[in-house]
């Protein structure tokens, strides 16, 4: 049983799923559903469509350059083993698996740590911002540091607005 990629979004395509498309060159496409069929045909990025495995790793959301990836590559032709070189290769991809395992979790946690950086950063800034709307007015008097900041009006807003209370 031979389990294919979707062409699109890198999912696995069963025996008997999917839809494939043959180009005039013989290049085979093959689809895990009709949605990646119809992004294809109407010409898309699968890089620029978000819920794809392309634009995960092309924006860094998966791992691209983990070596473990390189034991799952397709091979044409069959080989033959022998019992021992399939009890090493069955252990070895137990190891393989925890490997590939505990670098996914380092990424992700390295990711969740600059995300929380950056959130911080974006709530420093906010508060700041709207430091005004938090202190009392008697407490900004007080103590002249903390100026409640001025917004800039465009003239072109500031006319429509004195027309309407004209009006």
């Amino acid at each position: 049983m031979r389990l294919e990629k979707c062409w699109f979004c890198s999912s696995t395509v069963y025996p008997g799923h999917g839809i494939q498309f043959v180009r005039n060159d013989a290049k085979i496409f093959r689809f895990c559903r009709s949605k990646c069929h119809k992004n294809f045909k109407m010409k898309r990025n699968p890089r620029k469509v978000q819920w794809t495995k392309a634009y995960r790793r092309f924006h860094g959301k998966d791992m691209t350059q983990d070596a473990t990836f390189e034991f799952e590559r397709k091979r044409n032709r069959p080989e033959r083993y022998d019992r021992n070189v399939t009890e090493n290769t069955l252990k070895a991809i137990k190891k393989i698996d925890k490997v590939r395992s505990d670098r996914a979790d380092r990424h992700h946690k390295e990711r969740m740590k600059r995300n929380k950086a950056q959130l911080l950063k974006e709530n420093t800034v906010e508060l700041e911002h709207g430091i005004h709307m938090i202190k009392a007015p008697s407490v900004l008097e007080a103590n002249p540091s903390l100026t409640i900041p001025k917004v800039k009006v465009k003239v072109s807003q500031q006319k429509t607005d004195e027309n309407r209370m004209e009006e």
